[in-house]
Formats: structure tokens, sequence, C-alpha cells
């Protein structure tokens, strides 16, 4: 049975609520609070359910629906373990009853509850009739094909036999040495006495099966397995088409190479002392350095200039698509060649919408699943995108709309709404934490951890370089102590950076290195220290638990994952599991002890200048993780980082 139901307003404004029982633990709208921060408040409205779990009692499962034109939300709260069918139906029909009763202003309906109690029975009782015709035993078919099926089966049966001295296996083992059509010509020269009779069997057979057989010819099928008796036919068949197909890629190759003639090779210059200056001058790209700089590691980065955090953030027009719609609203057949999402969402809603109607899901599937599918071509992941969605047609079914320009705005801003909730849902101010850190006298740490390969000591460099040029003394402590090259990659970034660099080799425990270097740091006053960790895969449980043992031992005051922006649906598969392991295998939080559960902070997306529009990697992190793409990559040198422009992302998803 249910718990708690509640109707409240998308304001906050509680409009009525009936609990069913009296021996909940904790107050129900602690439940509707938690729906609302975790789920309504974070565009997550597609969700299908959402279960709370309280500190004391059993988890709870909460199901819900809108009225988009009042802004009325309907809750039903219910145990978890139950399995109540009727629960969506309850909240339609609670949901067109109440309309009838609801009156803009007014906080007080009393007398909803009798209504209420005889729409709950009337489900309850369709529920239980469909439970018990579901488990009622269900009645053999009627066996009204089977004569014809045995006279089929009788008819195969007898060309069988009048077909079986036709050809012995030796015989078409030995035929099938050739090539396929030798055998098949041989196969209806040597058997055509039991052929036919066999094939009329067949075809009667499939004749009575009808579709059951799949689209499969069976007369071709018995004749194959007849002719592919015994290990030496079938090996004699497979090697005659491996020969066959051999023989087609000989001369695919032989013709490529015929029209494309090989380009001659160039000689190699060789001087007195290997190659001459010339060939060499090409590969040189240290001009405009200082003799022996880059061979002797001694350059710096002074000269780069500031980096690319504190520069203003580029204007982005927003996509306009609207042409498409008034296009399709005028009946002009020339539309665009080419349209963006938001054009193409418009051109496939239905005419019909526009007017005094309000929009339905069924005018809305069409158009919502191509979105879903053009987001899952900008790297958005599958659940991600599908999610999306479902929140965005949460918020415009039964809306009325007045002309196909209002769908085209309508439209538009509801999804920049929702996308703009996800990447704009937290933010982090790293150099204001910084300074309240300072004023404690205690380094600001911040830890990097990601995959193999995704640019965590280059990320890392680049926000050392950032921090230095506000006027913060960084450390940066090489925790990587496994990849060969690593304490060495950091060791050059330092001496280009000009900050210290705490290291004690390979094969250490890094969060113990880890938190020497924190001492050191606090020691000689640094104001930031930044550790690079080693790179591992989200399904090694070993290395997560090192991890997370670093985590839970120095308790940084920020975790960053370094990923990707190509990798779009493994990206969050990756987040999912370092998010889960860190929080998981911290010592002491499976037997519930003390430790605190960490998990990520925020996200650094590298490669950022590399995927034009498949910017869904940003979306699908956030949305998974809860954590805000702090930084991303966009370059080679230190200057290449910059804070990730919303707005641009939005506008890259939707054109």
């Amino acid at each position: 049975m249910l718990d708690y139901f509640a109707i409240f307003t998308k304001g906050g404004a509680l409009l009525w609520t009936l609990q069913f029982t009296t021996a909940l633990k904790h107050n129900p709208l602690d439940a509707l609070n938690a729906l609302i921060r975790t789920c309504l408040l974070e565009e997550r409205s597609g969700d299908a359910a959402f279960t709370y779990a309280p500190k004391v009692g059993a988890q709870q499962a909460l199901k819900w629906t809108f009225h988009n034109g009042l802004g009325l939300v309907f809750v039903a709260v219910y145990q978890k373990t139950l399995s109540l069918l009727y629960v969506e139906d309850l909240l339609a029909a609670i949901k067109d009853a109440f309309l009838q009763e609801y009156t803009p202003g007014s906080y007080s309906y009393p007398q909803f509850q009798d209504k209420f109690a005889q729409i709950l029975r009337d489900c309850e009782t369709r529920a239980d009739k469909a439970r018990t015709l579901a488990a009622q035993p269900t009645r053999a078919a009627p066996a009204a094909a089977a004569p014809a099926a045995k006279a089929g089966k009788a008819a195969g049966q007898a060309g069988s036999k009048a077909g079986s001295g036709a050809a012995t296996p030796q015989q078409w083992s030995s035929e099938e040495s050739g090539s396929d059509a030798d055998a098949d010509a041989a196969g209806s020269s040597g058997s055509a006495a039991g052929g036919s009779s066999s094939a009329a069997g067949s075809d009667e057979e499939a004749a009575a099966n009808g579709d059951a057989a799949g689209g499969f010819n069976l007369a071709k099928l018995k004749g194959k397995g007849v002719r592919a008796a015994g290990p030496a036919g079938r090996r004699n068949t497979a090697a005659a088409r491996r020969a066959v197909e051999e023989a087609k890629e000989k001369a695919a190759k032989e013709k490529a190479a015929q029209s494309s003639p090989a380009k001659p090779k160039s000689g190699r210059v060789w001087g007195g002392f290997g190659r001459k200056e010339e060939a060499v001058g090409r590969l040189d790209f240290t001009e405009g350095q200082a003799p022996g700089a880059a061979a002797n590691g001694n350059g710096t980065a002074e000269d780069l200039g500031s980096s690319l955090i504190d520069a203003p953030e580029e204007e982005y027009e927003p996509v306009d698509d609207e042409p498409v719609g008034q296009a399709a609203a005028n009946g002009n057949a020339a539309a665009p060649a080419k349209r963006g999402l938001l054009g193409s969402f418009v051109g496939k809603l239905a005419l019909s919408v526009v007017g005094s109607s309000a929009l339905s899901a069924a005018d809305l599937a069409p158009a919502l699943e191509d979105m879903k599918r053009r987001l899952m071509e900008r790297n958005v992941a599958e659940e991600i995108a599908a999610q999306v969605v479902d929140s965005v047609a949460h918020s415009l079914e039964g809306q009325k709309l007045s002309s196909f320009t209002g769908v085209g705005q309508f439209v538009r801003r509801a999804f920049e709404d929702s996308l703009s909730g996800i990447l704009n849902k937290r933010q982090v101010d790293v150099l204001h934490d910084i300074k309240r850190a300072r004023a404690r006298g205690k380094p600001y740490v911040v830890v990097f951890c990601g995959v193999n390969g995704v640019g965590k000591s280059t990320n890392l460099a680049k926000i050392a370089y950032w921090l230095g040029q506000h006027g913060c003394k960084v450390q940066l402590a090489a925790c990587d102590t496994f990849r060969a090259g690593a304490v060495e990659q950091l060791k050059t970034h330092a001496m280009r950076l000009g900050v210290p660099l705490y290291e004690r080799g390979y094969e250490k425990d890094p969060a113990k290195v880890a938190a020497e270097a924190i001492r050191v740091a606090q020691r000689d006053g640094r104001d930031v220290v930044l550790v690079d960790t080693a790179g591992r895969m989200q399904d090694n449980e070993p290395l997560m638990r090192a991890l997370s043992n670093l985590i839970s031992l120095n308790q940084p005051e920020l975790v960053l994952f370094v990923g990707e922006a190509l990798v779009g649906n493994d990206a969050v598969d990756q987040l999912v599991k370092f998010n889960r392991s860190l929080a998981d295998l911290a010592p002491g939080a499976a037997a519930g002890g003390p430790a605190k559960r960490q998990v990520i902070d925020g996200i650094v997306l590298t490669k950022f200048d590399t995927i034009d529009d498949k910017v869904g990697a940003a979306l699908s992190m956030v949305y998974a993780s809860g954590a805000p793409v702090m930084f991303v990559g966009c370059g080679q040198t230190y200057v290449d980082l910059k804070k990730l422009n919303v707005r641009s992302v939005v506008n890259s998803l939707l054109k």
C-alpha cells in the first residue's frame, strides 16, 4: 500500500497530502525534499522513479507526474520492496480529478479526500484483476493444423527415402574438392531421382509450417546437409571457399597496383658525418630559443603570456533555426539543405499542434526521438540523452503554442534551460578556496586522477602555471611511482615553471609520498600542493583501492578527474566507477567506520580543441557524476587551458 501522497506546486506550496501509515520513522516531507533536490532541481525529471534511503527505516520509492500548464506536481510514496502496479494509473487519474477541484490561489482542499479514496479503490481493484488473470494457466492452442503438418512431414520423409541411394557422403566429398559450382552441378546430375521427391517433401513441409522456418529455404538447407555430411566434406567446402576469396583479393590488389603506380623513393643524402644540414634543418623546431635551452631543460615558461583561463569568455550567438519553423508554417516546401538540431525538431512536429490545442506526448514523440539520436551523434551517452529528452518532454507537454515561431523559441528555451541547468549545477572557486586555506596555515591539496594517457601530468602543469600567475606558491608531488618516466616528466615541468618538486622515485607507496609532500609544503609555507597519480583503468580494483587509500589518508580539498573529451560513452563509465570506488573502497567505508567518503569534486576535459561540435562528453560526465567541468584543455602549451563556456557547449549541442 501507499505510504504518502502529496500534491504541491513547482513553487513549493503544499496543496494536499494524505499519510496512510503512522509507522514511518522519519518525516514524510524529507522524502519530498530529497526528490526536489536530486531530481526536480537538477533537471532529472525524466527519471521513472526515485529511491529515498532514510537514516532509519526502509527505503522508499517515489513516482511523480507534472501538470506543466498549472505548475503542479503529484507524488506517490511507497515502500521500495512492494510491487505496486497501479501507481502510474493512480497518478494520471488523480491529476485529472484534481484539476476539477483546483483553484489558483487556494491552498486547502479537504473535500478531495473522498474522491481520492474512490480513485485509489478503483485502481487497486483493476490491479488485482490484472494480477489474477496473469496468474491463470494459459489454454493449449488448438491443433487444427496438425493433419496438414503430419502430411507434409510424411511426404518429406518419403522423398528422403526415395533419394537416399542417389549419392553417398564419400561421393559428395570427392565431388566438392573443386569449386562450389562444380559441386552443385555434380549434385544435380547424381541425385536426379531423389532430388525431386526430397524437394517436394520440403516444399510441402515449408508450406505447412508457414513463417515458422524463419525465412530459410529448407530444401537448400537439407540439400547442403546431405552434400556436406562428414568432416571431409565440410573441410573441402571451406577450403574451396577460401581459395575463391583469396583469388578475388589477389585480383583486387593487382588492379589497384596497376591503377596507381608507386611513387619512386627519393635518395637519402648523407654528408661526411651523417645527414646533411639541409635535411636536419627540416626537423629542427627549436628556433627562437636560447642556445642550449631545450637540450639542458633550462627554458622557462615566463614569456608565454597569461593563461586562457583569465581571458574573457567569447560571445556566442544563439543558434537560429527559426526560418525552418516559419517555412513549415507557411507551407513552403523549399527547406534548407541542412537543418540544425532545433530546426529538425520543429520541422518534425505535426502542424496540428499550432493553435489552441496543447502539445501532447504523441505530438512530441517523433521529434524527441530524432532529438535523442542527434544528441548521441554529438557524443552524449545514450542513457543521458534519453533522460535529457524526457526532461524536456515533461516541460513541453501540456503547453499551448500559438505559431511555429513560438514552437521554435519555446523548444530552444526549454533545451537551453535544461542543458544549462545541468552544466551550471555547481561552481568551485579555486582561488577563493586557496586564500581560505592560506588563512588557516595549511596548503590547499589537489589530487589529479584518471585513466591512462589522458594528460594528467600535462594539465597539472597548466594549472600550476595559472596558479603561479595569481601569486600562489605551488609545489608538485610525484605520486606516480609506477609509470616509467613519470617522475622525470614532472621534473621537466617543475624546471620550466620554476616550482619545487617532491619525489621519492619509483616503487614507493603513493599515499605516504603524498603525505610527506604535504608536510614539506606546510613547513616551507607553500600555498598549493598538486598531486600527480598513476593512470589506472576503472575496473582495476587493486589500483582503485590504492587511489582511494591515498585520498582517504590525505583528505585533499579538491579531487579532479581528468578525462578526454573524445571518448563519449566511455567517459560516463570511467567517472561513475571512479566515484563508486572512491566511496566504497575507502578504509573504514565498508565497515561503516568514520572515514570520510570523498568522491570526485571536479572534471578536467582534455583535447577539447579536437572535437568540433561533439561536445556531449561534457554533458554526460556532469550529468552522471554531479561534478562540474572546471577546466578544459585546448592546446599543448601552458597557457592552453580554459574554463568551460557553457553557452558555447549548449550552442554546439543545438546547432
